[in-house]
């Protein structure tokens, strides 16, 4: 699913981005709710990046949230590596930034939206006014939980951060 978001672009650099756990739903520019095997997702682009919910969990009212935003005061800082365990769920979490030359970024940018979009679990978004500035995340069922991925594009940079989570 592709959504051009209705705002600007708030996410000023890759180092700005947080990571936070346990945060309630915060106001989505665009969202997605898929069920997988009777797990509830919800895919959320927000002004400030994404969000992912899960849950009911394994046991009743579990859930999962996850936000990767600049949320000033709240995250911290976007580690490249985390695991912990969430009430009975066990979540992994990743991240990596890429610095690319102007022309491998566009390319990259492209591809990264042409999967978003083209997922069956897919949300990728874009901000007016400001070229291949995108957030996109797509999510799969593994084992009892699930596995997902996100984007969030920096054109100003030429950075891109991915990042990678799991709970089982």
């Amino acid at each position: 699913m592709h959504a051009t978001l209705t705002t600007t672009y708030t996410d000023t650099r890759a180092d700005d981005l947080g990571w936070c756990l346990g945060l309630p739903p915060l106001p989505a520019l665009a969202e997605r709710t898929v069920e997988l095997g009777g797990l509830k997702l919800e895919l959320r682009l927000l002004g400030a990046s994404h969000q992912m919910l899960i849950g009911p969990g394994r046991g009743e009212g579990e859930s999962v949230s996850e936000t990767v935003a600049c949320v000033p005061g709240v995250a911290t800082p976007l580690p490249a590596r985390a695991a912990t365990r969430l009430g009975r769920w066990e979540y992994e979490f990743t991240a990596l930034t890429q610095r690319l030359e102007d022309t491998a970024f566009v390319a990259r940018v492209r591809e990264i939206v042409t999967l978003a979009s083209e997922h069956e679990y897919g949300l990728v978004g874009d901000y007016p006014g400001l070229p291949h500035a995108v957030t996109a995340m797509v999510v799969e069922r593994c084992g009892a939980g699930a596995v997902w991925s996100t984007w969030h594009t920096y054109p100003q940079e030429c950075r891109i951060v991915n990042t990678r989570s799991r709970a089982m």
